[in-house]
């Protein structure tokens, strides 16, 4: 037998088929209960960001870095994200010689913060009701 009948075995496994529809299953228990969940803010590197610059007037790159212990990269890329949400300004400046970036978080940023506040809250609420 070639290939192609070993994939064709693979293919009609009826454990593989059951493992796909156990996962297209109901929504996670967060999906459920928050509809309109923050998934911009939620992921940990960005809520890090956001909760860091809830809390400051402005934070550089390199204070941000320092703080959440990640790499350049990182950092860049969910820093980028939020950008592009408009949660977060940037501003590009050089200090002698050396670049410096400054991060502020924006009017939009602080309400859809408080607002994912307040549905962890709610989560938190309503779970211990249970």
């Amino acid at each position: 037998m070639g290939k192609s009948s070993a994939a064709r075995v693979e293919t009609s496994n009826p454990s593989r088929s059951s493992a796909k529809q156990a996962k297209s299953g109901p929504p996670p228990l967060v999906d459920r209960a928050l509809p309109d969940f923050d998934r911009i803010i939620h992921e940990r590197m960005r809520l890090g960001i956001v909760s860091a610059l809830a809390v400051n007037d402005s934070l550089t790159f390199n204070e941000l870095k320092k703080l959440l212990r990640t790499t350049d990269g990182n950092l860049s890329v969910h820093a980028r994200r939020l950008e592009e949400a408009e949660y977060i300004s940037c501003t590009k400046s050089f200090q002698g010689r050396m670049p410096k970036t400054e991060y502020k978080l924006t009017a939009t940023g602080r309400k859809m913060f408080e607002k994912y506040l307040s549905h962890m809250e709610a989560l938190i609420h309503a779970m211990r009701e249970r």
